[in-house]
């Protein structure tokens, strides 16, 4: 079975660690497949099919680390690994925070079956991906006003992967992912205009059908054909659910750990501060049912468990590995994210925002004049400072109705005011990992025509 080899391979990669000189050691080994289908004026475009085996090592001496990854799984490639790893770590500067976790903060639980990350169906044909991506191509052409369609793809992956460490943990799990887009396009040179859709989850049975994933692309698309500059001034401001999370997101970096350790968070003095409106909070939860960002433990085999971030606006901790935990002199809220070549690094995985009581629709309704945003184009933002300039594409609001298309606008504020005057919709997508609605914001200002 690929996880008894992976649990072989991490225990070979920790024995020749030790060997070679380490004091400690932590090992990752890594199994994929993957097939993705392009098609483009309805012929095949590409079909990639990948398999892989990848391994990392991170080995400590005294206080000081390093990590080694290869995609060769030989004997000989895991002792030269381990010997690379053991002289580049005598040469490395010191960290008097890294460190493993101590044995009795090891998760217990070190698989991930009760959390359903892998779909137990039987793995697609690329015949299947292709018709997908055929039907969603055909659905997204047969929108009136679509003139052609710049890509559908469909993909599926398997991932398995295993960790183990000197302080005696094992443990891994598997993964699935099946996922359909379109991009689909509308008028010719100069007005040219596009705008995609897509889906993935952990199921494939949870996969909304190719007919309909390719339809919403063509009626994207048509929407914001022949747009307009937006007016320029102080307008309400809408992130449609598509983009909504983007928002949170920045909010969800300057939490992190890494970031507050250096000083360079613009919430590095946030904690316990008002960051979101009363009633609003932020909640983790790694253990949601078939969602991609689920894991029953971290990337340093601590248990995952549901935390409030934000609790009824109030912001109530950071993200925290075990060395940024130390570093700030508070534990680990169990959020190491481990790469193959990398150490742990903290980072957030499901999350969701308190919705609000009124539809998308009553939201725009309410808003007057002002702008609906359906995409970025660039960004300028100052993780230090929160000020916060984007480009930005969307529709254009009076009296509470959408009037019509708009392009080429720039919004601007201070992530700082932005989020403190959120007003949710109701309309998250509860399959996603992090699962935003659309948010209503009043006092930025728009430049356009």
């Amino acid at each position: 079975m690929a996880t008894q080899r992976l649990s072989d391979l991490t225990e070979s990669l920790l024995a020749r660690a030790r060997a070679a000189g380490a004091e400690s050691a932590d090992a990752i080994a890594v199994e994929g497949r993957a097939v993705s289908i392009d098609v483009r004026e309805g012929k095949l475009e590409q079909a990639e099919r990948a398999e892989a085996i990848e391994i990392g090592l991170r080995v400590l001496i005294g206080k000081r680390q390093a990590c080694v990854s290869a995609s060769d799984i030989s004997e000989r490639t895991i002792a030269e690994m381990a010997e690379r790893a053991v002289t580049m770590a005598r040469l490395a500067p010191e960290d008097p925070y890294i460190g493993l976790a101590d044995p009795a903060q090891l998760a217990q639980v070190r698989d991930a079956s009760a959390l359903e990350l892998a779909d137990p169906a039987a793995d697609p044909a690329a015949a299947d991906l292709e018709r997908d991506a055929f039907e969603a191509e055909a659905a997204a052409l047969a929108v009136n006003g679509v003139s052609k369609v710049d890509q559908a793809s469909a993909s599926w992956s398997r991932q398995t992967l295993h960790m183990a460490a000197t302080n005696g943990f094992s443990g891994g799990y598997e993964r699935s992912s099946r996922a359909i887009s379109a991009v689909a396009i509308t008028g010719e040179g100069l007005e040219m205009e596009r705008d995609w859709a897509a889906e993935s989850r952990v199921f494939q049975s949870d996969l909304p059908s190719a007919t309909d994933i390719g339809r919403e692309a063509g009626e994207r698309t048509v929407a914001g054909a022949h747009p307009r500059r937006p007016r320029t001034g102080a307008f309400p401001i809408l992130f449609d659910e598509r983009i909504a999370g983007s928002l949170i997101g920045h909010l969800l970096a300057a939490i992190n750990g890494t970031a507050v350790a250096r000083g360079a968070s613009w919430l590095r003095d946030g904690l316990g501060t008002q960051v979101l409106p009363e009633g609003l909070s932020i909640v983790e939860n790694p253990h949601r049912l078939r969602i991609s960002g689920s894991r029953p433990f971290d990337g340093e085999g601590l248990a995952t468990a549901p935390r409030t971030i934000v609790d009824n606006g109030v912001l109530t901790g950071w993200t925290l590995d075990l060395a940024t935990g130390r570093k700030l002199g508070m534990p680990s809220t169990a959020n190491a994210a481990r790469g193959l070549s990398s150490p742990p690094t903290p980072a957030v995985g499901n999350i969701a925002l308190t919705q609000g009581p009124h539809s998308r629709d009553e939201l725009i309704a309410g808003m007057g004049t002002g702008l609906i945003v359906t995409s970025f184009i660039g960004a300028t933002i100052n993780p230090t400072t929160g000020d916060y300039s984007r480009g930005v594409s969307g529709f254009w609001v009076e009296n509470g109705q959408v009037q019509y298309p708009v392009n080429e606008g720039t919004i601007a504020g201070n992530l700082h005011d932005m989020l403190r005057r959120i007003v949710p919709a109701n309309d998250a997508r509860l399959h996603r990992s992090h699962v935003v609605p659309s948010l209503l914001l009043e006092g930025l200002t728009i430049a356009g025509a």
